[in-house]
């Protein structure tokens, strides 16, 4: 039976390396088309040489593989999928990523990450719903029965928007659910293996570990004595911290959460940065080096014969083989809360265990989190909300109101600062956002 899958993002060239290069290796897929498209033919015909190289070594060339460059050619790269990945990034490093980060760094607000939350998030994610809008139009007309996975951030405003203003079959995906637990144990020297099991739940990027143990013992005490004693690992300050003054640790890296709480990055404390070992202004530099690496490694990867590939980290191909061959997979996906975490708002954008099969995507209950973990979900889901709602208005009003309510820009700024703020990103940003009023 033939598998089509439709990459939209395809220059990002390792990533789609780890999603469509892990399918080569599930033998569940008996026939595979890979439609890759993007509006950069370059880097698409790159991605396409590159898999190319592992179709030779797994598949013995019997994957088809075919680019497709531009609006024009959407419909037919989705005709007919079965699944639809999403990796786009709207305006790029240069000049949007940049912008997100400069222009907030005059009124002195400073960003680590800016792609999830804050006024990085929420411009990030105006920028790029248009586009998913369209992804959405084509997908009804063309494959309206196709399984949507989301990897684009800033994933609950824009997986929250698909969900409630289009009717396409999409769930979010990210990877920092599966490697949470790994990561919090070796930064404390101990072992994780397949008796260790976890719960996690909350939203994306600020889910949760709400439990965890090995054959039935309980190892956050463990985890908490080794933590104080030992110190926190140099890169995890933040979430170290969390966990210690709020009981519960968190998904999503340091660097991350430090930029989604009003604690960590303080103009009047600057001696925070230092004591949590915060990296500022991170994600351009690794931005840069991400290019740098690509150079290094591109014609390795492109002009290879014989390309090795190992399984990655990410769900995509778990969740497509359990859809084909009926097979059930646990996953943490982002769905809408239609009271699976009922002290969260209802319809906000959750993270919650899924359920995969041959019936699509089932979330589960979680039920109530913990009241303080909730509040904290809360003051990001506040900056959601308003960001989903004016991209749909197309008000600069409901802008503003997302980022006067985003947790570390008030605690920075006046609320004239952030509206003057905001009017000079509007400008910035005007060949992106031309629409908002």
């Amino acid at each position: 039976m033939l598998t089509k899958i439709a990459f939209l993002g395809a220059g990002s060239s390792v990533f789609v390396r780890n999603v469509l290069g892990d399918t080569m290796l599930h033998d569940c897929f008996e026939e595979l088309e890979y439609a890759l498209y993007d509006i950069d033919a370059v880097r698409a015909e790159e991605s396409r040489m590159m898999l190319e190289a592992m179709n030779h070594k797994y598949r013995g060339g019997k994957v088809t593989i075919k680019t497709y460059i531009g609006l024009d050619a959407l419909g037919e790269a989705l005709q007919g999928a079965d699944f639809v990945i999403n990796a786009i990034q709207v305006g790029g490093y240069e000049p949007c990523t940049v912008t997100d980060f400069e222009i907030p760094k005059k009124y002195g607000l400073r960003q680590t990450i800016a792609d999830t939350l804050g006024v990085g998030g929420i411009f990030r994610a105006l920028r790029t719903i248009p586009v998913m809008e369209t992804f959405a139009q084509y997908v009804e007309k063309y494959c309206p029965n196709a399984l949507f996975l989301n990897y684009t951030n800033p994933m609950a405003i824009l997986t929250g928007y698909m969900l409630r203003y289009t009717n396409v079959n999409l769930v979010g995906l990210c990877h920092s659910v599966q490697v949470a637990v790994p990561k919090l144990l070796a930064g404390l020297g101990m072992e994780y293996d397949d008796r260790i099991q976890w719960k996690i739940a909350g939203i994306n990027h600020m889910a949760w570990l709400l439990e965890v143990s090995k054959d039935g013992k309980d190892l956050y005490p463990e985890i908490k004595r080794r933590s104080l004693e030992q110190g926190a690992p140099a890169d995890d300050r933040v979430r170290h911290e969390i966990m210690h003054k709020f009981g519960y640790y968190v998904t999503e890296s340091s660097e991350h959460n430090a930029e989604y709480m009003p604690y960590f990055i303080k103009a009047r404390n600057p001696e925070l940065i230092e004591r949590f070992n915060i990296p500022l202004d991170e994600y351009p530099r690794r931005c840069v080096r991400h290019i740098e690496e690509w150079a290094e490694m591109r014609d390795k990867l492109i002009h290879s014969q014989d390309l090795d590939h190992e399984q990655s980290k990410e769900y995509a191909a778990y969740i497509m083989e359990s859809i084909v061959t009926n097979k059930a997979f646990k996953f943490g996906g982002n769905v809408l809360n239609k009271g699976l975490i009922p002290n969260l708002p209802y319809d906000a954008c959750v993270e919650v265990p899924c359920i995969s099969d041959a019936s699509g995507v089932t979330p589960c209950y979680v039920g109530n989190l913990p009241e303080q973990c909730a509040a904290l979900n809360r003051t990001n889901i506040n900056v959601q909300q308003l960001t989903i709602l004016a991209a749909h208005t197309k008000k600069k009003e409901d802008v503003y109101h997302a980022a006067m309510l985003d947790p570390h820009t008030a605690a920075e700024l006046t609320m004239d600062e952030i509206i003057s703020m905001c009017d000079d990103l509007f400008e910035a940003h005007k060949d992106w956002l031309p629409e908002y009023k």
